[in-house]
């Protein structure tokens, strides 16, 4: 599954849109609920570290989506961090059912 990605206010390298497509394809792949994959990626305060602010939303019907933010000194590491949060969200809506 093909993440929508939207880098906000600078151009996403394709490196990093190899990575969250990978990323998110394994997280699709052990939740076959999940249907759409919405990322978000964002710079803030450029002059500090820990700047990289990186926003995943997950569509899983039928309950409602599922989202994480977080911020860190990389896009990779931000997404990781996201990405982390949002398997423990999936792991309980599994565990309900």
């Amino acid at each position: 599954m093909e993440a929508k990605i939207k880098a906000i206010h600078f151009d996403a390298s394709e490196k990093l849109v190899a990575f969250i497509n990978k990323k998110v394809e394994k997280i699709t792949r052990r939740f076959e609920a999940v249907t759409e994959v919405e990322v978000t990626l964002k710079v803030v305060k450029p002059e500090t570290a820990m700047n990289k602010e990186a926003a995943i939303q997950l569509a899983v019907p039928p309950t409602d989506d599922l989202f994480a933010s977080k911020t860190a000194d990389t896009f990779e590491e931000a997404v990781d961090l996201c990405l982390d949060a949002l398997e423990k969200q999936l792991e309980k809506i599994k565990a309900k059912k």
